[in-house]
């Protein structure tokens, strides 16, 4: 997962992540120390603390209005349907999806935002659950007209928020992709937070802004959430999992490559790719990402091909197929 730490006080780190950490305005607060174990600490703080191991891209066109009753940062391009939207990772900001984002409006209309509290996007009073940012991306959706059923593409955390988004919304989605997505089940077993080493506690206290802290306070509650729901098998599943995980200890690493495994058994169906690179994939390899959103629009778009040939099939808005009263089932 990533953290953006963005109301925390100034701090320098090591090596590789100073520039990183610069480029995407982060500020935090634990000092540089040398020696090899520091080292095995750093990759451990560049996995929380996401490091952008490629450099300062930006998604274009990054605009703040108002949705759902608050300003909202966000950036809308491309044309056609599905629409492709992202959702961050814990801390993280539109911008992580800057290699991918090109590629994806050459195919289709895309949407990437910021969630409450994060960069310009102004916090909401509602607790930081699954429950409430799923609401409030519909909401957004809504006040920019862009239709369902949509395309969905979460990294990390965001990856949790659009599982819950495709079960209790099935009607509304056309495909998801999930990225080196967290686990219901992630903060249990050896991930539970409670089991972090103490340095590492420190550096998130000290490291993490608030919205942070409560949307990882609430991540277990949104995991059962998601666990409590049916999964639709007529929703294309497309799962990007990380072989490497830099800097965990050897409980930590087996826990998060079990949890990865399980999506094959939570998505019986679905695509599992196994991505040679850390947790940071749409930096690291995002050319994996685009091959797997192009795929997923193309499954997306097949769908709406077969529906619309289907007698009773009615079409959704934006032209994409909507429920079928005879001939074949609803996805819904």
């Amino acid at each position: 997962m990533r953290s953006d730490a963005a109301d925390a006080p100034p701090w320098r780190a090591p090596g590789r992540f100073s520039k990183a950490l610069a480029c995407t305005r982060k500020r935090g607060g634990v000092t540089q120390q040398n020696g090899q174990s520091e080292m095995k600490r750093w990759r451990w703080v560049g996995l929380w603390l996401s490091v952008c191991l490629a450099g300062c891209a930006t998604v274009p066109g990054v605009v703040t209005d108002t949705a759902g009753g608050r300003t909202v940062e966000h950036a809308l391009a491309g044309q056609g349907a599905p629409v492709v939207v992202f959702e961050n990772g814990l801390g993280a900001n539109l911008d992580w999806w800057a290699k991918v984002w090109p590629d994806t409006v050459q195919q289709t209309t895309a949407l990437a935002y910021n969630r409450a509290g994060y960069g310009h996007s102004e916090a909401s009073p509602e607790p930081r659950d699954g429950a409430h940012v799923v609401e409030e991306l519909r909401a957004l959706l809504k006040a920019r007209k862009l239709p369902p059923p949509y395309v969905l593409v979460g990294h990390s955390l965001g990856g949790l928020y659009m599982q819950l988004f495709a079960r209790q919304y099935p009607g509304e989605v056309a495909a998801l992709v999930l990225v080196d997505s967290t686990h219901p089940d992630q903060m249990r077993g050896a991930g539970n937070p409670d089991l972090w080493p103490t340095w590492l506690k420190v550096a998130f206290r000290l490291g993490t802004s608030d919205v942070v802290k409560q949307e990882l306070a609430a991540l277990d509650a949104t995991g059962q959430r998601v666990a409590s729901l049916p999964v639709d098998p007529a929703v294309p599943m497309f799962v990007l999992s990380a072989l490497r995980t830099p800097g965990a200890s050897p409980a930590l690493a087996d826990d998060v490559q079990r949890k990865r495994a399980d999506f094959a058994h939570l998505y019986p169906g679905s695509t599992q790719v196994w991505v040679d690179s850390g947790h940071g994939i749409p930096l690291e390899k995002p050319e994996v990402v685009v091959q797997a959103i192009r795929d997923a629009v193309q499954a997306a778009r097949a769908a709406q091909a077969t529906r619309a040939a289907t007698p009773g099939c009615a079409p959704a808005a934006g032209g994409l197929p909507g429920a079928c009263t005879q001939g074949v089932q609803s996805g819904g």
